[in-house]
């Protein structure tokens, strides 16, 4: 297998729901005018909470600071894996969870991930990079783009001195929710993106109403608004509620031929730290062990997995059942938020 780290250098953003009004030019422009802005690695997550931003470093030009910006402080490289130069088409996070996922967390090195239809984007922090490719050297031929041409890297390109496998604390098991939506991950033809760009507009920038439920951030939430955008190296990944969908035009947005719609396990009962590791292996290292795929978006304070409809039940109780074996080491006697199914 081949590992490919890509050239963009991204950063992770959060904009505040009340400030949105004063990016709406901006992400237009990085929406609809990417040639514009240069901007080659572009995704925009709406959450309850907020708009996660990941973005190259042309497209960070395009933002203003403001009290309603956060930005992290890490800057992050961008992996995906491949099979004989052909990138690996989503089954999801699952397909990596042993030989990339779990290998990186327990060297310590802390992930982001953002699934599209296409593939799965790998984030770690750029001063990671020499832990990472000492730690996937043995499994993967790993390449780095230059200049959009693959340069071979070896083990000799990372640091000396490599540390050895630090045996710390085991990380904290997080809760999860499940809310009640059922998503569809879709595609689009890029050359068609102007014929959906006014019900795109409405849908991001004046149709995010939180319904009572989601706001209140009650276990009892039946659903929570979710939307994610992504424009890529010129692919278009979407993931939204089944309901939001039928304001589209059913002919333009493309989908696998099952047209299978997914559930989501939210991560996290208070804001997930950039700093810690584990956090996606102890989601895709269970579901890879009985072979159940997942899409999986991490945003700046929570991350999220998507799971076909029909294997909900069997992965909160795979899940829960992992808490409360955590739960029995750990006397803290932390709450831990109940899922929905």
């Amino acid at each position: 297998m081949e590992l490919h780290i890509l050239e963009h250098r991204v950063r992770v953003l959060s904009i505040a729901r009340p400030g949105l009004w004063l990016y709406t030019h901006p992400l237009i422009k990085l929406l609809f005018l990417p040639c514009r802005s240069r901007c080659k690695f572009f995704s925009l997550t709406e959450t309850p909470e907020d708009y996660t931003l990941m973005v190259d470093e042309e497209g960070f030009k395009e933002l203003p600071s403001s009290e309603f910006l956060q930005v992290a402080e890490a800057t992050w490289l961008v992996m995906n894996v491949s099979h004989s130069g052909s990138v690996v088409q989503a089954a999801g996070v699952t397909k990596i969870a042993r030989s990339v996922i779990a290998p990186l967390a327990e060297h310590h090195v802390s992930v982001l991930m953002l699934s599209t239809y296409q593939t799965d984007f790998i984030l770690v922090r750029e001063q990671d990079l020499s832990v990472v490719i000492h730690t996937l050297a043995r499994e993967f031929r790993i390449y780095r783009e230059v200049g959009g041409e693959p340069v071979p890297v070896t083990r000799d390109d990372s640091s000396n001195g490599f540390p050895q496998t630090q045996h710390g604390p085991s990380p904290t098991v997080h809760p999860i929710q499940s809310p009640q939506n059922r998503f569809c991950v879709l595609t689009l033809d890029p050359e068609t993106l102007p014929a959906v760009a006014t019900t795109l507009i409405d849908v991001l920038f004046y149709s995010h109403s939180v319904p009572k439920e989601a706001a209140s951030g009650g276990p009892e939430s039946t659903s929570i608004p979710f939307f994610a955008f992504s424009l890529i190296e010129g692919y278009i990944s979407i993931v939204m509620d089944a309901e939001i969908q039928k304001k589209f035009p059913s002919d333009l947005l493309l989908t696998s031929s099952s047209g299978e719609l997914w559930r989501m396990v939210r991560i996290g009962g208070q804001p997930l730290g950039f700093d810690e590791c584990g956090i996606v292996a102890q989601i895709a290292g269970p579901l890879a062990a009985v072979d159940i795929s997942a899409y999986y978006i991490s945003t700046f304070n929570f991350d999220h997995a998507l799971v076909p409809e029909d294997e909900i039940s069997c992965v909160i109780d795979i899940l829960q059942r992992r808490q409360e074996g955590q739960a029995s080491k750990d006397p803290s006697g932390n709450t831990r938020l109940p899922a929905f199914p």
